[in-house]
């Protein structure tokens, strides 16, 4: 499991989530996974975990780039995301 946040050891509160995150095409071979769970803060939006990820991954693709879906339905980057949620990062497709 991966840990995008120090946790707070003075909390009365468990204030994180783990989200499962899939990746496919260029986003599975930058972050050298095809899956993986993160705890995130309960606050974190979708734009804010595509961040953390695309820094610890390096991703070459912006945000701008992607689409987004949760738990199997197209969202979008302002939807909130909850505990146990699973989240793809769509790259574009291209087709003839």
């Amino acid at each position: 499991m991966s840990t995008l946040i120090e946790s707070n050891t003075n909390s009365k509160l468990d204030t994180t989530m783990n989200i499962n995150v899939l990746y496919f095409a260029s986003l599975a071979d930058e972050a050298d996974c095809h899956e993986e769970t993160v705890t995130v803060p309960q606050s974190t939006s979708l734009t804010g975990l595509y961040e953390q990820l695309h820094q610890k991954h390096r991703f070459s693709r912006p945000q701008s780039e992607l689409r987004v879906a949760v738990n199997d339905y197209f969202a979008k980057w302002t939807d909130e995301i909850y505990e146990g949620d699973s989240v793809v990062f769509i790259t574009p497709v291209a087709g003839g």
